[in-house]
């Protein structure tokens, strides 16, 4: 297999959202730092209340998927139609905007450690307008296993291949074909994971540093920054400590993408159209959300 290196390397910003929720951000960051089908990879931890409490109050969605990885704290979600989750440590929900939802994400504590990820995930132009969809994955859904002594692998979406065979997580069949890996590496270890040709995958490390091995030489990606890979069928991952990352892959869509705050569409037109709609109480018209449905292994 051939193995991919690191193209690009993206700081994470410290930037505030919501009603004021402090998170780092790499993709995203403008509408250069973009790496389809990744629109954007947030990540938020403290254990000051002050920095999460007041969380993201209603607001809309239209043209693309929200993904929220809990690894510590409790949130809750809510949307317009009246449906509600709890996600906390070790979940994750799953949430098709479609032609749009209007929801909030409110924290659940007043104390402690809240730490996860929300990544933006962009829809093909045929799927923007569909049905408004989600799923809540509790941690006792999402496969983990050790795949070689010192790394152990949580599968969220897509498949993880094995000496064995592979481990297929709770999420597939989308168009994006995501691939979703929590991984984590003790020090001194060396994992090779395959990954789809021709998705573009990125690696994001919250604790600790991970280098990507290129030939005989070692490329560091520190904490905190997003490094997106390029073309090849693997990456192997070498830990000098003990480290904690996040592994994303996807399908390209290889379309034009304008966006307009929480809005994602193909034109400004359709942008215009999505502004129209939210103004006119119209964002979410066509039914009520449906629930996406998950792999369920025998």
């Amino acid at each position: 297999m051939s193995n991919r290196s690191l193209q690009q390397i993206i700081p994470a910003t410290s930037v505030s959202d919501g009603a004021g929720v402090k998170i780092k951000r790499s993709l995203g960051l403008n509408a250069q730092l973009r790496f389809d089908p990744f629109l954007m990879l947030d990540c938020f931890g403290s254990e000051q209340a002050d920095d999460y409490i007041k969380g993201f109050p209603p607001h809309p969605h239209r043209g693309f998927e929200t993904v929220t990885y809990m690894l510590d704290g409790h949130m809750l979600h809510e949307d317009h139609l009246g449906n509600k989750g709890h996600l906390k440590s070790g979940g994750v929900q799953w949430m098709t905007a479609g032609r749009g939802i209007i929801h909030s994400e409110m924290p659940q504590q007043e104390q402690g450690l809240m730490r996860g990820f929300q990544l933006w995930l962009n829809l093909p132009a045929a799927e923007k307008m569909k049905p408004a969809a989600y799923v809540d994955i509790s941690p006792e859904q999402i496969p983990q296993f050790e795949p070689i002594s010192g790394a152990k692998v949580k599968v969220i979406a897509g498949s993880f291949s094995t000496a064995n065979g592979s481990v297929t997580g709770p999420i597939n069949g989308l168009s994006t074909e995501p691939q979703f890996y929590d991984v984590r590496l003790k020090a001194g270890t060396e994992l090779t994971v395959a990954l789809p040709a021709g998705h573009h995958a990125l690696l994001y490390p919250f604790n600790g540093g991970v280098a990507v091995k290129k030939a005989d030489s070692l490329q560091q990606l520190n904490e905190h920054h997003a490094g997106l890979l390029n073309q090849g069928e693997s990456v192997t991952l070498v830990a000098s400590t003990d480290v904690s990352l996040i592994l994303l892959a996807g399908k390209p869509i290889a379309e034009p993408v304008v966006q307009y705050g929480p809005f994602v569409m193909n034109s400004n037109a359709e942008i215009e159209q999505a502004i129209r709609d939210y103004q006119q109480g119209k964002l979410t018209a066509g039914g009520p959300a449906t629930e996406i449905k998950l792999n369920t292994p025998a």
